[in-house]
């Protein structure tokens, strides 16, 4: 029997499987509720403003068709193992427990901190529809925690409850996000497509080379959240077919939402105005209702809260799936396993949530929303790395034959698995890198450097953790 046959064997022999109860469809949304052009976008056109001044449209493009090579490598393993976990259980296939373990470790860690950074972003503009000011640190963390307890009782409701937020969730970035922008670049331009590239560097940064890495690094916010389409393979019908589509088509949508609405938002409002309206905590509200009247504030923040919430709450169920996927095999405490009689793993919901609350700390400084950003987005780059790696030594090394999936790439499955590591090993460090003007010149040390700071603590527990099992002659 083959390698890869043991694998797959190994994969549908689980204990405790989840019900499959997804169709192509809901694997889809979920997918597009997780990368979400709302959640993408509106989270971080402040940021980008204010620290590039302009330019930073041709970032976001680049970010994306890199992105897509990231997503053909994830695409390719999800068609030959489908199992929750995703990225989780193909570390653990390809290259053994040692590197399933730190694949699991990274993975919780990142959507965790990507749930985190939702939840930040999402409690600003729960603030604002409840007129709420938000603007300390502590008010944000507050409003955050409220937006956490939202996500965890749609986690905990009936499925028939979490699939119709979802579909809200779908309907409110058509409304919301795709309407909107088309009103604006059909009826309210006022740029030529020039303004589209120009004034890098006109922002905080202190040269457009400088201006135009800060804006890779923060643009890489708006394309993640693909994987949840394999993380939640062992509950879609057949998954090694649905799942590959579900993230192309998860990513080539909302890419194309988030490219389309950033230069209908470019091109519709004074610069200037943006500049200065993206110190506040929501840069867009404002600007919708200068155009279309006072009226839409309520309607407009109403779309945009239902879009963040579905987001998400999709965000907890993906990262859930990862936690039970480990705690299935022992390297998590058994309790996060079990599942509930209608098959929902409520514990590791309880457990992710609490641990998403717990990063919020990072936002009490008020000038925290760069620090957020990078905080949510350097964990996943740090899982795509890793898992680009992981596929591109188990291709050479032959544990791994692409050909028996469902997805045969041939002879391009090598330059594109290549292409997709360096992509992802560069974004990382990106992101990674400590930016004072990206945040404040008074910043803290540890706020500047929480990227590497958390990761590497993560990674310095866990290598401890498995050194200790290996004296002790555990398993890890």
């Amino acid at each position: 029997m083959s390698e890869s046959s043991k694998s797959t064997k190994s994969i549908s022999s689980e204990a405790q499987p989840l019900r499959a109860s997804m169709d192509i469809w809901h694997s889809f949304t979920l997918g597009f509720a997780v990368v979400s052009p709302i959640v993408g976008l509106y989270a971080i056109i402040g940021v980008q403003t204010a620290v590039t001044g302009g330019g930073w449209f041709a970032a976001l493009v680049i970010c994306l068709l890199m992105q897509l090579l990231v997503a053909t490598v994830y695409a390719e393993l999800a068609s030959q193992f489908p199992i929750a976990g995703g990225a989780y259980k193909w570390a653990r296939q390809l290259y053994g427990t040692t590197a399933g373990h730190y694949a699991g470790v990274i993975y919780i860690s990142s959507t965790i901190a990507m749930l985190t950074t939702t939840a930040y972003a999402g409690g600003i503009w729960f603030a604002g529809f409840f007129g709420a000011t938000g603007d300390s640190g502590s008010e944000k963390v507050l409003w955050a925690t409220f937006f956490l307890a939202l996500c965890t009782l749609l986690n905990l409701a009936p499925v028939q409850v979490f699939k119709l937020v979802i579909k809200l969730g779908v309907y409110a970035e058509v409304v919301g996000s795709l309407g909107i922008a088309a009103l604006l670049f059909l009826f309210f331009r006022q740029h030529d497509v020039a303004m589209l590239f120009q004034h890098l560097g006109s922002g905080s940064a202190p040269s457009q080379t400088a201006a135009f890495l800060a804006a890779l690094a923060i643009a890489g916010w708006a394309f993640i959240g693909f994987d949840a389409c394999s993380t939640t393979a062992e509950e879609t019908l057949e998954p090694k077919r649905a799942v590959p589509r579900a993230i192309f088509f998860s990513l080539c949508t909302v890419g194309t939402v988030v490219v389309f609405n950033s230069a209908s938002l470019i091109l519709a409002f004074d610069r200037d105005t943006l500049i200065a309206s993206s110190a506040t905590a929501d840069p867009i509200t404002p600007l919708i209702t200068g155009y279309f009247g006072v009226w839409i504030e309520k309607p407009f923040l109403a779309v945009v809260m239902t879009a963040f919430l579905a987001c998400g709450a999709s965000v907890v169920k993906y990262t859930s799936r990862i936690v039970f996927s480990m705690a299935r095999e022992g390297n998590l405490p058994a309790a996060l396993s079990r599942v509930t009689g209608s098959n929902m793993p409520h514990n590791a919901v309880l457990f992710t949530v609490l641990l998403s609350g717990c990063g919020l700390i990072f936002g009490l400084n008020d000038d925290a929303a760069a620090t957020i950003i990078a905080f949510g987005t350097g964990g996943l780059y740090a899982m795509f790395a890793f898992t680009t790696g992981v596929a591109l030594f188990a291709r050479l090394s032959g544990r791994w034959n692409p050909n028996l999936g469902q997805l045969k790439l041939g002879r391009w499955g090598l330059i594109i698995n290549i292409a997709a590591f360096t992509w992802a090993s560069f974004e990382l460090i990106n992101i990674a890198w400590p930016r004072p003007y990206a945040i404040s010149t008074d910043a803290p040390w540890w706020q500047l450097w929480a990227t590497p700071l958390v990761l590497g603590s993560i990674l310095g527990i866990t290598t401890l953790y498995l050194l200790i099992n290996k004296l002790l002659g555990k398993r890890p």
